[in-house]
């Protein structure tokens, strides 16, 4: 077979290095000790199926004759979220600036604030609702710090990647004309980022209602201190009115949130 010939030839397949068996064997090994550990078996699974089946047929119909203090609940399930989504966009903001390569005062400074935001980001939010809750009591004030903290760790991470990814030409025509570092950043690095920063804000919000509903289950406040009393009463109608007056708002959020992007594309 001619060189030519061989260049058309597709890659053989080549024997992966001893250390990609390695690492397959542990995935495995982790994997099936997982199941194990976990209790899967076709047994209960068939069991939890019928058990579905029956929370289905017990909950139907939805039982509407708490639906305005539901209401009242889930709108202040949509407060929390909304509240903590504001106060953690805006804190966001200069946290992203002192992080990003590109803004901050001083490497260090940069590397010690990236280490901060990957803190409130690793740590569940329920374990900061708990903190909260056990910091300052039960109550919607515990669900808004906790999606405070919750949004400073997903925006400003996001934030700070796009400032990173601006181009440097507009910032250095900027300086050239004598700009100061506030003012390039007003000027230049924020205009640029603006729509970006927005569409990260929205997800934002959609993921705090999803959040701020989990949160009343640990007594953050909300729809979820009404759904968890609901299933430990078995009251699955009204549990099912709940949880589709969650679905509904949900959804609401998402669409209004998913026009105002496009419109901003």
């Amino acid at each position: 077979m001619t060189e030519r010939q061989n260049a058309h030839m597709p890659p053989r397949f080549k024997r992966p290095p001893l250390l990609a068996w390695f690492g397959w064997l542990v995935f495995l090994t982790l994997f099936i000790m997982g199941i194990q550990h976990g209790g899967v078996s076709i047994d209960r699974l068939s069991t939890g199926f019928v058990n579905m089946i029956h929370f289905i047929s017990t909950a139907f119909p939805p039982d509407p004759s708490r639906f305005s203090s539901i209401s009242a609940a889930m709108y202040e399930t949509f407060q929390i979220a909304l509240v903590g989504t504001v106060f953690g966009v805006i804190i966001s903001l200069p946290v992203a600036l002192l992080a990003s390569a590109n803004t901050t005062i001083h490497p260090l400074v940069g590397y010690a604030t990236k280490g901060f935001v990957s803190v409130l980001r690793t740590i569940p939010d329920l374990v900061w609702a708990l903190i909260f809750v056990i910091s300052i009591g039960l109550g919607p004030l515990a669900g808004i710090l906790t999606i405070t903290v919750d949004t400073i760790g997903f925006c400003a991470r996001f934030f700070s990647e796009r400032i990173e990814e601006i181009e440097k030409g507009p910032s250095e025509a900027l300086e050239s004309t004598g700009g100061s570092k506030l003012g390039v950043m007003s000027g230049a690095i924020l205009p640029i980022g603006f729509a970006s920063f927005v569409g990260t804000s929205l997800f934002s919000v959609e993921k705090a209602v999803r959040s701020a509903v989990i949160l009343g289950l640990v007594g953050a406040g909300g729809i979820g201190v009404e759904l968890s009393t609901s299933m430990t009463l078995r009251r699955f109608d009204e549990a099912l009115m709940i949880i589709i007056l969650i679905l509904v708002v949900v959804i609401a959020v998402e669409q209004v949130s998913q026009r105002i992007r496009k419109r901003l594309i």
